[in-house]
């Protein structure tokens, strides 16, 4: 587990099937998302590729929890996606960030995702990341920028443009 000022960041258990689903269904966090929402069987399944990814790859999307009420925020972390974008793409740990509309605002995205960062720097090694975010998405390409972040392209995905973004941290 990662503790951070105000937050905990741990591996997603069964428990957080609930949280998932509130959060995977609300507009508000689902509109950079593709904007459609998940009916509890594909929370499901978002769970178990969750704890997949983990058991298969040593790291994954951290669940995030709010220290003040002990709720689930959201999920944080790096994992690798082969989305199929490119080779430059496909190639790196993508990091990503979905938190849930109580969380926004509140400078919890850029917590997480340095403390996420940092650890999977210290327990995987320094190395290029990537990641990809709708460009009206301007919330999230702020993190990214905080993160350090800069854009190599723009693609289609699932029936809309998203911007590639690359973080090389040496």
């Amino acid at each position: 587990m990662i503790e951070t000022e105000n937050l905990k960041l741990r591996r997603p258990v069964t428990e957080d099937l609930d949280a998932i689903h509130a959060m995977r269904r609300d507009p508000a966090v689902i509109r950079h998302l593709g904007g459609k929402p998940l009916n509890r069987e594909e929370a499901w399944h978002r769970l178990t590729r969750l704890t997949g990814h983990w058991a298969l790859r040593g790291y994954g999307m951290f669940i995030v929890v709010a220290k003040a009420s002990g709720h689930v925020i959201g999920e944080v972390g790096l994992f690798d996606g082969y989305r199929g974008l490119s080779p430059d793409f496909d190639n790196a740990p993508e990091a990503g960030w979905i938190l849930a509309a109580e969380a926004h605002g509140k400078g919890y995205a850029i917590e997480a995702a340095t403390a996420a960062h940092r650890w999977f720097a210290q327990t995987h090694g320094e190395q290029r990341s990537v990641c990809i975010i709708a460009p009206d998405n301007l919330a999230s390409l702020r993190v990214a920028q905080k993160l350090g972040y800069k854009s190599f392209g723009q693609v289609d995905y699932q029936g809309g443009p998203v911007t590639m973004l690359e973080r090389i941290p040496f």
